[in-house]
């Protein structure tokens, strides 16, 4: 899961309000004005809290003529916490790369060199955007290493230095966020620590 998605979830239930609002939905559907009169707060207040827990993916919306009504994402809801977990204990599961036996990770260097020789010019521009997962983290991992850690990055800045590789800037600016190399908030890019990166290697 992206982490960017992630951090708005967790963003979302960081409000004690939004928190009784979800408890409430998990015993079925609920309209605005109940969901008001059940917590003591005002219809206005319930749309507020609302808006961000839509935003998160949290919960659902329907509406019937002037009315609506709120329920839970339960999909999201559950799979969200488990990946918060998956997401801090990945390295342990994966080990270090100092237990990768030499061999393994001669076979690894030869494979990324192949890569990079493969889809990039001599010049260094991209010749194509990889199909192949593990040939297009090779790329990205290739691409994102360029950046300046630390710096947070305008859009129209990560627009700029992926158009010196590539044409499609929106394609590749997506593939950073959904591969966790770069996060994004506000429209302002940032490089992720190399450990929350997606592993290449680690792909069969």
């Amino acid at each position: 899961m992206q982490l960017e998605k992630l951090v708005a979830y967790h963003k979302a239930l960081a409000d004690p309000t939004r928190i009784r609002m979800l408890i409430l939905l998990s015993e079925g559907e609920l309209n605005g004005q109940t969901l008001a009169q059940r917590l003591s707060v005002t219809p206005a207040t319930i749309t507020h809290h609302a808006t961000k827990l839509r935003a998160a993916s949290l919960i659902q919306e329907r509406r019937d003529k002037n009315t609506i009504y709120f329920s839970l994402d339960d999909y999201f809801i559950r799979t969200s916490g488990s990946a918060t977990a998956d997401l801090i204990y990945r390295r342990t599961a994966e080990g270090s790369a100092g237990e990768v036996d030499p061999t393994i990770r001669e076979k690894r260097e030869k494979l990324r060199v192949s890569v990079l020789k493969n889809f990039f010019t001599t010049e260094g521009r991209l010749k194509s955007i990889p199909a192949q997962l593990k040939k297009k983290l090779i790329v990205l991992e290739e691409l994102v290493q360029r950046l300046e850690r630390g710096r947070k990055y305008e859009e129209k800045e990560i627009n700029t230095f992926i158009q010196t590789f590539h044409e499609d800037f929106a394609t590749l600016r997506r593939e950073f966020i959904m591969h966790q190399y770069m996060f994004r908030e506000n429209n302002i890019y940032e490089l992720n620590p190399p450990e929350l990166w997606q592993r290449w290697e680690t792909l069969k």
